[in-house]
């Protein structure tokens, strides 16, 4: 999932609405993130497509 380049690191975020709605399929984003300055999970309001609005996205496992 994660490819290392340094303390640079590729995450996937997830759209916490949609999936706590039960509709079919996904709205996800792929981004780059620090580990030294962003240690937790990073989460960032993304448009979900599906939805039609800004939403609240986490970054997944």
């Amino acid at each position: 999932m994660a490819k290392k380049k340094g303390n640079r690191i590729r995450v996937i975020l997830e759209c916490t609405e949609h999936a706590a709605s039960g509709l079919p399929g996904t709205s996800r984003y792929h981004t780059w993130k620090n580990r030294k300055n962003t240690s937790g999970r990073l989460e960032l309001r993304k448009y979900n497509p599906i939805l039609r609005k800004h939403t609240l996205h986490r970054e997944v496992k």
